[in-house]
């Protein structure tokens, strides 16, 4: 599922800023996509956090052999001790457990969150073990496919950012919230197309 503002976000970050031009024209035909599936965005999500997109990967491939149809029902039934040769730290474990248990007494209500602000959704999803600010910013762009949230803390944005606009300079948040600025109401699609600079494979939760 692709979002339906694509095109018209795209055009609109492409006038007046000539790396988006560049980057939109680069990679005509691909976007933001979604997996659909709430439990396992944010499973990816905690499974991806502080390591390479690489790493993620080989991790989540093995997570989800031992765990077959990734399921909060299916990791509860595992369980710990079931994860603990996926490569995940125990801490990982912790909250990948913890969040199917959300899931599965009905704590977390995904099929109410199309109705909420993003700050609402947000303040639900960091409530579970493990799920910081990050990880509930990539469920509003990957899952919910929210046209307008721009992770300040994410490390691909921030050297993407630097590297495009800032001849490679770090710059302070406030500099980098600044940026962001000229892309709303689509930073979200902003964000994405600068990942890309860094890494033509796009990202998928």
């Amino acid at each position: 599922m692709t979002p339906d503002y694509w095109q018209k976000a795209s055009r609109a970050l492409a006038r007046g800023d000539r790396v988006m031009a560049a980057l939109v024209k680069s990679y005509q035909g691909v976007s933001l996509v979604s997996r659909g599936d709430a439990f396992g965005t944010l499973a990816r999500s905690i499974v991806g956090q502080q390591i390479s997109v690489k790493a993620a990967d080989a991790v989540w491939g093995r997570f989800s052999l031992a765990v077959g149809k990734v399921s909060p029902d299916s990791v509860l039934q595992v369980g710990a001790n079931g994860l603990a040769g996926c490569g995940l730290s125990a801490r990982k474990i912790e909250y990948v457990v913890d969040l199917a248990r959300h899931f599965s007494e009905g704590r977390v209500e995904p099929a109410r969150w199309a109705e909420m602000e993003d700050e609402a959704v947000i303040a639900v999803l960091t409530d579970v073990r493990g799920i910081g600010r990050w990880t509930a910013e990539m469920f509003l762009i990957f899952n919910l496919m929210r046209p307008d949230v721009f992770p300040l803390d994410d490390l691909g944005l921030q050297k993407a950012v630097f590297l495009n606009y800032f001849a490679g300079e770090k710059q302070p948040r406030r500099v980098l919230a600044e940026a962001g600025e000229r892309w709303r109401p689509w930073r979200s699609v902003a964000t994405w197309y600068l990942w890309r600079s860094l890494d033509p494979l796009p990202v998928e939760y």
